[in-house]
């Protein structure tokens, strides 16, 4: 009979075969069989008792130790952005060890909660260090859901507040975490659908009243995962902070710097200044010097690029940053030396950029002016603060403006009229109006300085070979095209085709458009068709902008973009240490994903919380007539931009009145199977509000009045189930009629 083996040959082997852990592959090394089996395995219970071995299902591994094939968890980058884990079966009273994933070429992209089978390897010299590779990816966290709890007798059910979503969680008695009924709630699915069909799950966090007005930002903020807690690291990082020294940089303190941003603004990005200069101007734009407090690879660099940007509601800001930089250290405060990033640009009196030059300086700003107060001024009716601004720093500021404003004209940048509304909230947060943002000159000045601004940024680092991110914005696809082309001949307007597009081309469809009861529709449809801008390392130009380079400088507190524009600037001019890093340019690719990501996560929050707050402003509506004007078809309805709040209302199919409608795809209409109605984009419609959901956001409407025409109500509704599209003569006739007017179309053009 073989020897069973001592405890120390067994540790030893396994120490040496980390993948044969198992009872059998012990017994087959040593060559145990039969009946040594019994004592082998008697063995290794008692080196499990005493603790030198622990067992895992059916192998074995010393304390303290991964298998060589585990379930990992990703939890996210470190500072130096490499990506750590963690095991998920991990039952010892130790922190678990920390495994580094080292990712082939070949690897998804992965991401914080993403699952992975991977093959772990000690890391030599290092306790409790491993680095995995990925086998395979196996899932993701438990999926979760925001809703709100309505109580059962044993537990309860979470509805969702998702718009158009009907998915519904069972929660146990015991996993409700005290939850009352009508509370919002964040809950986390447990299992798989129980006996009443509906996925299991546990409430994690209870949000409050989901009425409430300030619940509104709030539900965004949980349901899109922006990160709205700074951790203890990046706060302690932010707190310490110091205001920069002057060193080496260019003193700007006696130059007359001026902010001017919203009213409520907190964080002040940018100062502005213009000097005559014989006919032409010296612009300057110097920009707060983030880059100085947020170095690469910091808690606040990392918990940064981790945000992206920042993101605004209605009653709140989530920042990028802390508020000791966002709104103290890098806000360009009046009368208070600030470190900066400035930009010294020579124009003609046309406008036309003759030079510029990069500065890295320290500023003191003279004013932090609203834009009403710098309008004000300069229209005749500057108060105190203005009133010594008027003549020296206000009056070149809006003549370099009319100069760019004549150097923009010959560009011909997209022109797109569309009013920004504005939700007022009282002090408890409801609303009490929703109105448009007036647009006055004093916006345009800023505007047109801060994109000649990023202009500069993207030729200089172009001209010094220096790796950034591209602001890119591609024109727009032909199918889009074709799209917008439909809107504009269903409204009587043309938008040629077989030219090579420019957006003087769109504009022209613009300007024919303005003042015409199809302004808004035209306006809606052409930002439709475009592309939707990124971040990316190549440069592709910006199609909406007419600009062959682009990229952001001028936010560097709210965009994470800038931050790397501004380290890009300081790495090619050498100005200091805190410069774009090696990490940065290795990894401008994935930085690029993931802020377009999250500005896309943000822009997605934001406009569902503006439904929200539009929906609870209407709620006191429901049953009355408005106005509006179809501004979408679908097959499944119609959606109308309602007046005087600009809201969509949808309007389902099955309310459009007693006939079946034919949807048309191509031409955007649909058409009545009995009467021949035509409903289209831009008619004017007064509908009557049925339904006005704050918790979604949803806006459901009846139809009442087609361009002033009640909707014909023929008998043929009754003849199917509701909602059935029943293919009739009248049916087939319709159809046939919308072909032929689609063919007569194409036959104009």
């Amino acid at each position: 009979m073989k020897q069973i083996p001592s405890k120390r040959d067994v540790l030893a082997f396994l120490a040496d075969n980390p993948t044969q852990t198992a009872k059998r592959d012990i017994a087959r090394a040593f060559g145990i069989k039969g009946a040594a089996r019994v004592d082998l395995k008697a063995l290794l219970r008692e080196m499990e008792a005493e603790g030198s071995l622990t067992k895992r299902r059916s192998s074995y591994r010393e304390p303290g130790k991964l298998p060589p094939v585990s379930v990992i968890e990703v939890t996210g980058p470190d500072a130096d952005g490499d990506l750590l884990a963690r095991p998920l079966e991990w039952a010892e009273d130790t922190d678990p060890p920390v495994i580094l994933l080292a990712l082939r070429a070949s690897d998804p992209a992965l991401g914080p909660g993403d699952r992975l089978l991977a093959r772990l390897t000690a890391t030599p010299g290092e306790a409790h260090a491993y680095q995995g590779r990925m086998i395979r990816r196996i899932g993701t966290n438990p999926q979760r859901i925001l809703g709100v709890f309505r109580a059962a007798s044993e537990g309860g059910r979470v509805m969702p507040i998702d718009k158009g979503s009907d998915k519904q969680w069972t929660i146990a008695a015991g996993a409700t975490s005290g939850a009352r009924d009508g509370e919002l709630v964040e809950a986390e699915q447990t299992g798989p659908k129980g006996r009443m069909g509906l996925p299991k799950a546990r409430i994690l966090t209870r949000l409050g009243d989901p009425t409430s007005a300030r619940a509104v930002s709030l539900i965004a903020i949980h349901q899109h995962g922006i990160p709205d807690h700074f951790p203890d690291e990046v706060v302690a990082q932010a707190d310490a902070a110091k205001p920069a020294p002057m060193g080496k940089r260019k003193d700007l303190r006696d130059m007359p710097l001026l902010t001017i941003d919203p009213a409520d603004a907190r964080d002040r990005d940018d100062a502005v200044l213009v000097q005559r200069d014989g006919d032409g101007f010296v612009i300057w734009v110097a920009i707060a010097d983030v880059a100085h407090y947020v170095t690469p690879g910091s808690a606040l660099d990392v918990e940064a690029r981790k945000r992206g940007n920042s993101t605004y509601f209605p009653d709140r800001v989530v920042p990028m940053l802390p508020d000791t930089l966002s709104g103290d250290l890098c806000s360009l405060h009046e009368h208070v030396d600030r470190a900066c990033l400035a930009v010294e640009m020579h124009i003609d009196a046309d406008g036309t950029k003759i030079s510029h030059q990069f500065h890295r300086g320290m500023m003191r700003s003279v004013a932090s002016l609203s834009y009403e107060q710098a309008q004000a001024a300069r229209d005749g009716n500057p108060d105190a603060r203005t009133a010594p601004l008027v003549d020296d720093v206000i009056a070149p500021l809006y003549d370099a403006y009319d100069a760019l404003r004549r150097a923009r004209e010959t560009r011909q940048p997209l022109d797109l009229d569309l009013p920004e509304r504005r939700i007022e909230l009282d002090d408890d947060g409801k609303v009490t109006a929703v109105n448009h943002k007036e647009r006055m000159d004093a916006h345009r000045l800023i505007e047109e300085f801060m994109v000649l601004a990023n202009v500069c940024a993207a030729e200089t680092l172009i001209a010094k070979k220096t790796p950034l991110l591209f602001r890119v914005h591609e024109e727009p696809s032909p199918e889009k095209l074709d799209a917008l082309r439909e809107v504009a001949d269903s409204a009587g307007l043309a938008l040629a085709k077989g030219q090579v597009l420019r957006t003087a081309t769109l504009n022209r469809l613009l300007a024919a458009a303005a003042g015409t009861d199809s302004a808004e529709l035209i306006n809606i449809a052409t930002l439709r068709s475009m592309t939707q801008a990124y971040y990316h390392p190549e440069n592709f130009g910006h199609f909406g902008l007419a600009l062959r380079a682009y990229a952001h400088f001028t936010s560097p507190i709210r965009r994470y973009s800038d931050l790397i524009v501004h380290r890009a600037l300081i790495a090619a001019h050498g100005w200091g240490k805190d410069g774009l890093s090696p990490w940065d340019i290795e990894h401008l690719d994935a930085t690029a994903k993931a802020i377009s990501d999250t500005e896309r996560r943000s822009m997605t929050a934001e406009r569902d919380t503006t439904d929200r707050y539009l929906a609870a402003f209407l709620a006191d509506r429901v049953g009355t007539e408005i106005g509006g004007r179809i501004a979408g078809i679908a097959r499944f309805g119609v959606f109308v931009k309602l007046d005087g709040t600009g809201a969509d209302a949808m309007i389902p199919m099955r309310n459009l009145g007693a006939e079946y409608f034919h949807y048309d795809a191509e031409t955007q209409t649909l058409m009545g199977s009995d009467s021949g109605t035509v409903i289209g984009l831009g008619q004017r419609a007064t509908v009557r509000l049925t339904e006005a959901v704050p918790t979604t956001g949803g806006l459901l409407a009846d139809l009442i009045e087609l361009d002033g025409a009640t909707l014909p109500r023929g008998p043929s509704k009754g003849r199917g189930k509701p909602g059935k599209r029943r293919v009739g003569p009248a049916k087939a006739k319709a159809a046939k009629t919308a072909r032929k007017v689609s063919r007569i179309r194409k036959a104009k053009r």
